[in-house]
């Protein structure tokens, strides 16, 4: 997959210890890359980081994206030819919480990494990945495309559009003058998938629940949005890590995004009626809070650009992310090998992938 692209490649990959950072990790090393990682120490109980058991099998730095210089340090030290920036506050209910540090790891964070690779002459790619929240949601029924408002009212949709508008300046001013490196944004909706913990998220709040034997408690049921596998959109990222450093200036655009298809948007009680079908058992119970933070209802992607261009599309369906997911959480409980399983399911994708690949060709 992707040519050998990583092969011994030195990637950095900031947020390593996260949900998506640690499957990015993950997939890294199996096709062969020096992988290093810059992050905070893992946040939960249970972390994909530790169950991969990735710190032996990486570069592992905790260090803090707000810290200008220990970042710009462990780039220098790390010299890598692709770098990943995935670190971030995520959590849109964690930023009404604390706005500030949202805005300064989001914005001042991505100030700092990208201080960083116009200062490293070593970096010939990077992938800067922001979110879904970074357009200006007007609750359309349509997909959002690359040339879309950025910005949001919330706090955490305010730093992701504030981080998109951050590098295009960048670019601009500064990264455009070193033609041995190639840029890209990418933009993912909501994404599930096994060893995610996070607060306020609904797969870790049913599986919590699903545990302890417990009703799962729905705040918002009919909101709906585009679920997909936490690998659909890594995958995305690889890919265009891989057609940055094989076509470099040749691509046109400079940001993309990495969305399911439209039947995979579905309702929040959808969803979590899935998981309990899947998961064997459980019920549901709704309660909204009479004074909940604004949350978006409805918000899409449209993915055509990465398909015009890059040639992706979305590789699991809805049932199959669901199904997955939720079967890496059996498995966990099952007490199963857990780099062996997630191994599995990478593998699993790679195959599907490889296979739509040669079918749209």
């Amino acid at each position: 997959m992707f040519n050998d692209c990583y092969r011994g490649k030195k990637v950095f990959v900031t947020g390593h210890t996260g949900f998506k950072g640690s499957w990015l990790s993950k997939w890294l090393l199996k096709m062969g890359a020096e992988v290093t990682g810059y992050a905070l120490p893992p946040a939960y109980e249970e972390s994909h980081f530790e169950l991969l058991q990735l710190k032996s099998h990486i570069h592992h730095i905790e260090g803090d994206v707000r810290d200008c210089q220990s970042l710009k340090k462990a780039i220098l030290e790390a010299k890598p030819e692709i770098i990943f920036h995935l670190a971030a506050q995520a959590l849109v209910r964690e930023a009404y919480r604390d706005p500030k540090y949202t805005f300064d790891t989001n914005i001042g964070g991505a100030v700092n990494l990208l201080e960083a690779v116009r200062e490293n002459n070593t970096a010939r790619v990077l992938v800067f990945i922001t979110s879904d929240k970074c357009y200006r949601n007007m609750e359309w029924e349509w997909g959002y495309r690359e040339t879309d408002s950025l910005g949001g009212n919330d706090p955490y949709s305010a730093s992701k559009g504030c981080a998109e508008i951050v590098f295009n300046s960048y670019f601009e001013s500064f990264l455009r003058e070193k033609p041995e490196l190639q840029v890209s944004t990418a933009r993912a909706g909501n994404v599930i998938g096994g060893g995610d913990w996070a607060k306020d998220r609904i797969i870790p709040d049913c599986i919590r629940a699903l545990r302890k034997k417990e009703p799962i408690i729905v705040r918002n049921p009919g909101s709906t949005r585009p679920w997909q596998h936490v690998l659909e959109p890594l995958g995305g990222y690889l890919h265009l890590g891989f057609l940055l450093s094989t076509k470099g200036g040749s691509l046109p655009h400079h940001s993309f995004n990495f969305g399911p298809e439209k039947t995979s948007n579905k309702s929040v009680i959808e969803l979590v009626e899935r998981v309990i079908k899947v998961w064997g058992e459980g019920e549901v119970v709704v309660n909204q809070p009479a004074k909940a933070p604004h949350e978006d209802m409805l918000l899409q992607l449209n993915c055509d650009r990465a398909w015009h261009y890059l040639k992706w599309r979305p590789t699991w369906h809805y049932d199959d992310s669901i199904e997955e997911t939720i079967l890496w959480y059996k498995a966990l409980n099952e007490g199963k090998n857990i780099p062996e399983f997630t191994q599995s399911q990478i593998e699993k994708y790679e195959q599907r992938f490889k296979e739509n690949l040669n079918a749209w060709d």
